[in-house]
């Protein structure tokens, strides 16, 4: 009987304790992208739209939140690992990345070519034989080369030469200091770049790819996926995403709804 008696007075002061925890979300972040991420100097903090986009899901959850600062090559490798549970870090959804990956979609994206003001480089066909800069780990780099096969090479013109690098603040540098002519990065950031800096830069073409950024969650995950999918729900319908697309400046890349893996929300 004495044992029931403390096996339950245990219990009384074990439970309180268990359901005061709080879930801690792991999210794999690469802060190099404003708007989307980036770290802010005046503070060493990450800000950008993705930032405030988890904080937003981690609070509807009752969560907190441990971002994990590194690599984009490394981004995948953590969740498929277990070392984060999910990404929101301005990343693709791609078929190819679907097959060990799922996607919660929310923003509209676009590979586009961008160069110097004072570039002679005025039109598309200008890029054909020029060297163009990117981060290698991403989709940009083959994207780039199948745009080159299409509008350099058919067109009998000599190839796009590309040029990797492992961060887009060193692509930037390449293009100032002329190592490359121009360059390719999501649609969505480019405003940023050119605010930052007035009268630098100019927009070679349009985005020559459309794609959807997505929330990424390794295939083993549904019920985290499915969790943060209902969040994302509220967070449409209730204002909370708008205000955060105004906030930032994306208005232009706005999706009109959620959605998973490339079609609409289940």
């Amino acid at each position: 009987m004495k044992r029931w008696i403390l096996a339950g007075m245990l219990a009384a002061l074990v439970a309180p304790g268990a359901q005061a925890q709080t879930k801690v979300l792991k999210i794999a972040v690469n802060g190099t992208y404003p708007p989307m991420e980036s770290i802010d100097p005046a503070s060493n903090k990450l800000v950008g739209f993705d930032i405030d986009l988890g904080e937003a899901i981690g609070k509807a959850m009752g969560a907190s939140l441990e971002w994990q600062d590194g690599a984009f090559a490394q981004l995948i490798p953590a969740v498929q690992t277990g070392r984060a549970d999910m990404i929101l870090s301005g990343i693709s959804d791609l078929p190819a990345r679907r097959e060990s990956l799922d996607f919660i979609d929310y923003l509209k994206s676009g590979a586009q070519f961008w160069t110097l003001d004072k570039s002679s480089i005025k039109t598309a066909a200008d890029l054909c034989g020029k060297t163009v800069g990117t981060v290698r780990s991403t989709s940009y780099p083959a994207q780039i080369e199948a745009w080159s096969a299409e509008n350099c090479v058919k067109q009998g013109k000599a190839p796009i030469t590309v040029s990797g690098e492992d961060r887009m603040p060193l692509v930037h540098v390449d293009l100032q200091q002329g190592r490359i002519d121009a360059a390719v990065q999501g649609s969505e950031t480019l405003p940023t770049v050119f605010k930052a800096a007035p009268g630098m830069y100019r927009i070679v073409t349009p985005p020559f790819t459309t794609v959807q950024q997505g929330i990424a969650f390794a295939k083993t995950n549904t019920a985290l996926r499915d969790q943060v999918a209902g969040v994302v729900r509220k967070l449409f319908a209730d204002g909370t995403y708008t205000a955060l697309i105004a906030k930032w400046g994306l208005e232009a890349s706005a999706a009109p709804a959620p959605g998973m893996n490339g079609g609409p929300m289940p």
